[in-house]
């Protein structure tokens, strides 16, 4: 990893502490630490095709590797009829050996300095994560998806390219995403070193959060850097939510594996919905109203959808 890529990332780092002060000499050495065994997230019973998902006792799901699944929501979308889920997953693991080998070799700078992390052996292990993603495998935000709240529109196709929001793009040759898939390969990578992560939704935007029994603190690293925010932040950001839409819509609540899934089924849904393939996506939003029918706006965007199919099918 180049000192001077180094030096750029860590300067946008948005932290309040001294943590920029260290990354200049971050690096000084490139000796790899020796590999530790990963967690192992494949079994027999893992599922190769979304029916097969869609399939699995709900109380099951919690076994199934998030990146397989998120990947599997993304099977016969425009542009991925051979989706070869298997290559994809080969590359989230070789993200998570030098994550891990990363994260080892480097600990004696937690050690020395602990609150140069505040204090956190938990958050010392999520910057890693997320300088490596960014410097070794070269991920990023998608340049032309990068928009204000005030640009975003219904029409601008948002989910027209599967890349941009499932892990796909990230874990392909261009490396590019968006908030609807990197927390997702964050997570990934994480769980397969036995870190703690889930994901949680805000209006507009999805990010994750460290949750065990010792501590929970909400990562933000969508964007330049690694930045830890309190649930308050995501009422305001991306966009104002209010005391009802939060319970309505189960913001702010770390997701169960049930209602990962959903998330993904209504990505998908929304993918199909700017191919204008409107049954297609009405079939998503069914199955993720079920799977989460805590979530009000599954249920607005099913109704909506099913009126377009409507149209659609009589104006043909």
């Amino acid at each position: 990893m180049p000192k001077s890529k180094i030096s750029l990332l860590l300067g946008q780092l948005l932290i309040v502490l001294t943590v920029g002060a260290i990354w200049e000499c971050w690096r000084f050495t490139s000796t790899p630490a020796v590999r530790k065994p990963v967690l192992t997230v494949q079994t027999a019973s893992s599922p190769f095709t979304l029916p097969d998902l869609l399939s699995m006792p709900t109380g099951a799901l919690g076994q199934v590797d998030i990146g397989r699944m998120n990947l599997l929501c993304a099977q016969g979308l425009p542009g991925n009829d051979n989706l070869d889920v298997n290559r994809y997953l080969a590359t989230l693991q070789e993200m998570a050996d030098r994550v891990r080998s990363e994260t080892d070799h480097y600990h004696y700078r937690f050690e020395q300095n602990p609150a140069n992390f505040e204090n956190s052996e938990s958050f010392y292990k999520m910057v890693i994560l997320a300088v490596v993603l960014a410097e070794d495998f070269q991920v990023k935000y998608a340049p032309s998806k990068m928009v204000t709240v005030a640009d975003a529109r219904a029409d601008d196709g948002f989910f027209r390219d599967a890349d941009n929001v499932f892990l796909l793009g990230l874990l392909g040759a261009k490396r590019e995403g968006t908030c609807s898939s990197l927390p997702v390969l964050q997570v990934a990578v994480g769980r397969r070193l036995g870190y703690p992560l889930k994901l949680v939704t805000t209006k507009g935007h999805l990010f994750m959060r460290w949750e065990d029994a010792y501590e929970r603190f909400n990562i933000e690293a969508a964007g330049n850097g690694v930045n830890r925010f309190p649930d308050e932040y995501y009422c305001h950001w991306p966009m104002e939510i209010s005391a009802s839409e939060e319970k309505a819509e189960g913001y702010l609540k770390s997701l169960t594996p049930t209602e990962e899934l959903a998330v993904f089924l209504s990505i998908r849904g929304m993918c199909w919905r700017d191919s204008m393939r409107y049954a297609e996506a009405v079939k998503c939003f069914q199955a993720a109203a079920k799977l989460a029918p805590g979530c009000q706006s599954y249920r607005t965007m099913l109704t909506e959808l099913q009126q377009k199919s409507v149209t659609s099918t009589m104006t043909r």
